[in-house]
């Protein structure tokens, strides 16, 4: 009953304080995800070596890709499973859950297996040379024998949040960071497992969490819990999560396809270093646009329930309330890349080379940062009122229609810096491109939305 009282109170209690309490674990538990995967940036970095940090870069299409799946069910069973728990049909919210556990299975094993079978192809594909590769593929044949838990954990997570029980999600994304902290320096140089320790960390900090979001949904009492019947795959449900998830699948997938460009733009017109230095801009910026992720996460819930319980009133008050903060945060981490760079560089490596291309690189790619707290809020919204079409327009507009041709254009014009001014370029006409169907939205909902 607390749980179906929790879930009734996104329709009842005030929008502000139902953002903070629902965005402020949500936040906390980016934050420490976006951690999760700097420490083990730092670790390898400065316990590996500077070209370490090149080939952990190159694996990060594989992250996007892996992400891309897990994001397309996730996200899409969470946001369908809030707005079913808004119109207060919990027999399908139950087999939303089980749908949900059996596609992670599936496609986390599938994956993992397939990309096995054809990682050296796939890693050279994705920028590796002879002198990142070893590093790449080290990581990656952990990273992929684990990837069905990794699949699972990110996926329980995201139905946590749906389920009102954002701070449970909170301590499972919490434990794993402290766990894979402690465990990192163990096996990168106690046991002298090098990079393939810090993969190793990481599957076992999830694997560890994921038993704990097992015995939580294994609780009778709980509104959404494990029981026989839901875990048969239903069409109507199959459909409408991916119906709702192709959103963050496409714009994952396509961020796949982009640090592909990237990596191979950079190894031509900056050497395996330039890679290196990408990863640590990356992870830089990351930080920042993963508490903007949580912001959006605490939003999902709240405007996917009261989407579906027609009260759009606050489902616009949400809206604006997490485009103020988004755009406030972005605002501290475009200052921290403008004025701070040595930093933030010097924490990954102590090569001076590296740093100083990292620096020049982070200065650039956040630039435009005060811009993308609002686009990425407004992507996030029309997802998660199953806007799925509008979702997927403004994915794809920023990646593939924007920077993809200025990642062919700009580097012959301009060289290494012709690949990091791409990325600013194409924030900024993302932005404008959201306001503007934002705008349309508005104008055409008026009546219904005043």
């Amino acid at each position: 009953m607390d749980n179906k009282k929790a879930t009734l109170e996104l329709g009842t209690k005030p929008v502000g304080k139902l953002l903070v309490q629902y965005a402020m674990p949500a936040i906390v538990a980016m934050v420490a995800s976006s951690l999760y995967n700097m420490v083990d940036s730092i670790f390898i970095g400065q316990g590996v070596g500077p070209m370490a940090i090149s080939g952990l870069a190159i694996t990060f299409p594989f992250m996007n890709l892996s992400g891309a799946i897990g994001a397309g069910i996730g996200v899409g069973a969470s946001t369908y499973l809030s707005v079913k728990l808004g119109q207060k049909d919990y027999s399908t919210a139950q087999k939303i859950l089980g749908n949900s556990i059996v596609l992670k299975i599936i496609t986390g094993i599938l994956f993992g297996a397939i990309c096995l079978v054809f990682l050296d192809p796939i890693l050279r594909f994705f920028g590796a040379t002879d002198n990142t590769i070893p590093y790449a593929r080290d990581y990656m044949v952990i990273i992929l024998l684990g990837n069905v838990f990794t699949h699972l954990y990110f996926g329980m997570n995201a139905l946590l949040r749906a389920a009102s029980k954002p701070r449970h999600a909170m301590y499972a994304t919490i434990f794993t960071v402290v766990l894979n902290t402690a465990l990192d320096p163990l096996f990168i140089y106690t046991f002298g497992m090098g990079i393939r320790g810090a993969a190793l960390a990481t599957i076992l900090s999830q694997m560890t969490a994921l038993c704990w979001q097992i015995w939580l949904f294994s609780n009778p009492n709980e509104l959404l819990h494990f029981k026989r019947g839901i875990y048969r795959l239903d069409g109507v449900i199959i459909k409408n999560i991916l119906a709702i998830g192709i959103s963050p699948f496409s714009m994952n997938a396509c961020a796949c396809i982009i640090v592909i460009f990237i990596n191979t733009a950079l190894v031509k017109y900056g050497g395996d270093l330039a890679v290196g230095a990408y990863g640590i801009a990356n992870r830089i910026g990351f930080l920042f646009f993963m508490i903007v992720m949580g912001i959006n996460q605490g939003m999902q819930p709240i405007a996917g329930y009261n989407y579906g319980a027609e009260q759009y009133g606050r489902m616009m008050k949400v809206l604006n309330y997490s485009m103020i903060a988004a755009t406030l945060i972005m605002i501290v981490g475009w200052l921290v890349g403008e004025l701070a760079p040595y930093p933030c560089a010097r924490m990954f490596t102590t090569d001076e080379q590296l740093i100083d291309i990292a620096i020049r690189g982070i200065r650039i790619n956040m630039i435009a940062f005060p811009l993308i707290g609002s686009q990425a809020v407004i992507t996030n919204f029309f997802q998660s009122i199953g806007k799925a079409k509008i979702s997927i327009f403004l994915s794809l507009s920023r990646q593939m229609i924007y920077l993809l041709p200025l990642l062919i254009v700009l580097p012959p014009i301009m060289g290494v810096d012709g690949v990091w001014a791409a990325l600013p370029a194409s924030d900024a006409v993302a932005f404008i491109t959201a306001w503007i169907v934002m705008y349309r939205f508005m104008k055409k909902h008026k009546q219904s939305l005043s």
